[in-house]
């Protein structure tokens, strides 16, 4: 397996490419696949069987179902088997929904089936799909990914390129793809997930690409170590381990680094860490208020103001619901850092979502925006949290529901006891489990405490806010 500290610094890299929007992802048939893995050799069994060859002789599968295609000049029942293999038995998968989740807006796709496109609106999100020459011309409207799928759709199997003939002239047939994907690879940073150094789709598809220019761009690829089978004796599993090697050192040739990993279920694992990673550099403010408590009204609304602006200038993206009494000075602050340094901060790093005020079942609609705006973040930060209620004011019970939904979507708590309300009670309550609510971050609890108290105008605990986020995006 790759050492660590490579899997870590591919992280923290992976996740400065998604902050940049050049971060792309490329799927190959082990994404499809609760194994992680094609075995192709066996995929290709019956195919061979029927031409009376041996497949574990045959080292150019997609010769072989040139060979089929060729005997029964039709590509029917060969489509057929290579469709259902890796579109009649697809499950979505914790790969698919992580890289829906992150803000990957390119992927291309050796693959048949409609999970990536599945997992995309399952994440709220709007796929161009593009499995045709021509849909290449047009723009679906309000998307935010495009999913190029090179071979094919499922629901087209005749136009899908399955056969060694397709391949040899699918820079004719589909030149525009290798266009765009060449394209991709000079600007994007790629992730290629799914593929085993004995996949033929990889070969072809890299042997049509060209690589502009002496320097490439850096690009990853997770590939499972080659495991010591059953009947291997020491000197295949030499010959294979060689043979790995060498093909890790051939995709160098595009730029392409090999993270070799022990296991399918080490992949999601990894993803969950750059996912982990990248929303922490999101903080979502969480927070209302009718009164102030004993603080003078301006005083927390510059704390308030100071909080986002100084969350802006850390690089940080502020999310923030339009809470009563404090969303005002959340979005006044974001925006004095941002437009006081254009050059900077930009305006992605404010998401505000202001609650529907009217409409049916205006609770369950407030729990959708919730459940949205809350998953954004890594990171939520709770102050005040009162609402009236009868003329009486009240801790906010909309504020505590953030709490839950925070802890669920495993979100950092800061709550910030020195402003009291429901900021307090929640301070009371993370305070009481440390190890709950702060697991392996020992170092956390004595700065969470420290933040119940303060001095009138203090800047200070905002600084002491700021120093934890920071600290917990080391």
């Amino acid at each position: 397996m790759t050492p660590k500290h490579e899997i870590d610094a591919f992280i923290k890299d992976f996740v400065k490419d998604l902050e940049q929007g050049t971060a792309a992802v490329f799927a190959g048939a082990g994404m499809s696949k609760g194994s992680g893995f094609v075995d192709w050799p066996e995929l290709m069994r019956d195919i061979a069987a029927e031409l009376g060859l041996k497949v574990e002789l045959e080292h150019d599968l997609i010769s072989v179902a040139q060979f089929h295609f060729n005997r029964r000049k039709t590509s029917d029942g060969l489509a057929k088997k290579i469709l259902e293999e890796f579109s009649g038995h697809a499950e979505p998968s914790p790969v698919h929904e992580v890289l829906a989740r992150l803000p990957i807006h390119t992927y291309w796709t050796t693959n048949y089936d409609t999970l990536i496109e599945d997992a995309l609106r399952k994440a709220y999100r709007v796929p161009d799909v593009k499995f045709d020459v021509e849909h290449l011309t047009t723009t679906k409207p309000k998307r935010d990914a495009v999913v190029y799928k090179m071979h094919g759709d499922v629901s087209f199997p005749n136009s899908a390129v399955l056969y060694k003939e397709q391949y040899e002239k699918y820079h004719n047939t589909h030149a525009p793809f290798i266009t765009a994907l060449g394209g991709d690879l000079v600007s994007k940073t790629f992730l290629f997930i799914g593929f085993s150094f004995s996949d033929p789709n990889l070969d072809y598809m890299l042997s049509r690409l060209h690589v502009f220019g002496g320097k490439k761009r850096t690009h990853y690829c997770f590939m499972r170590e080659v495991q010591k089978e059953a009947g291997d004796d020491d000197e295949l599993f030499t010959y294979k381990r060689r043979k790995q090697d060498l093909r890790i050192d051939d995709l160098k040739r595009f730029g392409i680094q090999t993270l070799l990993v022990d296991d399918y279920c080490d992949i999601p694992e990894i993803l969950q860490r750059i996912e982990s990673r990248f929303r922490k550099k999101t903080i979502f403010v969480s927070g209302s208020a009718e009164e102030y408590g004993d603080w003078d009204r301006q005083e927390a609304l510059n704390f308030v103001h100071a909080l986002a602006a100084e969350s802006v200038k850390a690089n940080l993206r502020v999310v923030n619901g339009f809470g009563w009494g404090i969303g005002s000075a959340v979005i006044n602050g974001a925006l004095e850092a941002i437009y006081g340094n254009p050059q900077k901060y930009s305006e992605d790093q404010l998401v505000v979502r202001p609650f529907p005020q009217h409409g049916d079942n205006l609770q369950m609609l407030w729990e959708q925006y919730r459940q949205r705006m809350v998953s954004l973040a890594g990171i939520a930060v709770f102050v005040f949290g009162n609402k009236r209620v009868n003329g009486d004011v009240v801790d906010a019970s909309g504020v505590r529901r953030e709490f839950e939904i925070a802890i669920e979507h495993g979100l950092v708590p800061i709550p910030v006891a020195a402003s009291g309300y429901m900021a307090k009670a929640l301070w009371d309550e993370v305070l009481a489990d440390p190890a709950k609510y702060y697991p392996g971050m020992d170092w956390i609890v004595p700065l969470i405490k420290a933040l119940d108290t303060r001095q009138p105008n203090d800047t200070d605990l905002v600084s002491r806010i700021i120093k934890i986020i920071k600290d917990l995006n080391k």
